[in-house]
C-alpha cells in the first residue's frame, strides 16, 4: 500500500516540475530566436585607410604634394595569382577623400611602356586594358557584390570608366560615365610613371561618405608589350585561380577615416 505521506511528495514534485515549466516558458532564451550569422561572400580581407581631407584638388600627376605624403601607401609587386614576383614593375597605391570625391595615387616603376600611339587622351578608349594601364575597380555597395565600377588610365592618360553588373550580359557598360579625372606623368629617367585620379562619388550613387564606412575594392595593372601569355596582369588583393581581374569576391577593404 502507498503511504499518504508518499503521495504528498509526489504530487509536490510535479507542481515544482509544472512550475518550472511555466517560468521558462515566460523567459525565452534570446539566443534561441537570434538568426543564423551568413558567411561573408569576401574571402579577402587586405585593407587600406583613405584618410580624409578638407581640400582636394585637380590632379596633374605629381605625387610630391603634402597630402600624399601623409597618406598610407601599399603596393604589390606580384601577378595576379600571388606567385611569381616582380620588383622591377612594383606598383604602390595610396587614397584620400573629401566630402565629395575619392583620390587615388600611384606609382609605378616600369622597363617599357606599351601603349596605343597617337590616339587623343580626352576621347575614352574601348579595350585600355590591351595597353599598359592602372585600375581600380570600387563597389560602394559591398552587399552587392557583382555590382562595381571600373576606372582605367594608360601612362599617355587615356582612359576608360566602366559599371560593372556580372549578373548581365554583357557585363560592361561603357556607356556610363563618372566623370572622373585624371593626369599622368613618366619619368623616363626613373623608369616610373605616375597618375592621379579623382572620382566623384556621387555618379555612383553616393550622397556622402562617413568616417568608419568600408567599401570593398581593389587595384591592378596590367604591363608589358606582346599578348596575354606574355603580358603581366597584377593586383593588390591576390586571386588565386588567376583567370581574371573580374573576381569580386576577392576585393580588399578600403575604410575612410578622419
Amino acid at each position: 500500500m502507498t503511504r499518504p505521506h508518499s503521495l504528498r511528495l509526489c504530487a509536490l514534485m510535479i507542481l515544482v516540475a509544472i512550475g518550472a515549466g511555466v517560468t521558462l516558458a515566460r523567459r525565452p532564451n534570446p539566443e534561441e530566436h537570434k538568426p543564423m550569422p551568413s558567411k561573408s561572400p569576401y574571402t579577402s580581407n587586405v585593407r587600406i585607410h583613405s584618410k580624409f581631407s578638407s581640400e582636394g584638388f585637380r590632379p596633374d600627376g605629381n605625387l610630391d604634394k603634402p597630402t600624399w605624403k601623409q597618406a598610407e601607401w601599399v603596393s604589390f609587386r606580384h601577378d595576379m595569382s600571388g606567385r611569381p614576383t616582380y620588383p622591377e614593375i612594383e606598383t604602390e597605391v595610396a587614397s584620400f577623400w573629401t566630402a565629395t570625391d575619392i583620390y587615388f595615387a600611384f606609382r609605378c616603376r616600369f622597363t617599357t611602356l606599351n601603349i596605343y600611339e597617337g590616339e587623343d587622351p580626352a576621347q575614352e578608349r574601348w579595350e585600355l586594358w590591351e595597353r599598359d594601364v592602372v585600375e581600380v575597380f570600387l563597389n560602394p555597395q559591398p552587399e552587392r557584390v557583382n555590382h562595381y565600377y571600373e576606372f582605367e588610365v594608360a601612362p599617355n592618360n587615356q582612359w576608360i570608366d566602366l559599371e560593372i553588373d556580372k549578373d548581365k550580359d554583357p557585363f560592361n557598360d561603357a556607356g556610363w560615365n563618372s566623370g572622373f579625372e585624371h593626369a599622368t606623368r613618366v619619368d623616363a629617367k626613373k623608369r616610373v610613371w605616375t597618375c592621379e585620379m579623382r572620382i566623384p562619388v556621387a555618379p555612383m550613387g553616393v550622397a556622402e561618405i562617413s568616417p568608419g564606412t568600408e567599401w570593398r575594392l581593389n587595384f591592378y595593372r596590367a604591363d608589358g608589350p606582346g599578348d596575354e601569355s606574355k603580358r603581366r596582369y597584377m593586383c593588390w588583393s591576390t586571386i588565386p585561380e588567376g583567370r581574371s581581374f573580374h573576381a569580386p569576391t576577392r576585393f580588399g577593404i578600403i575604410r575612410f577615416v578622419k
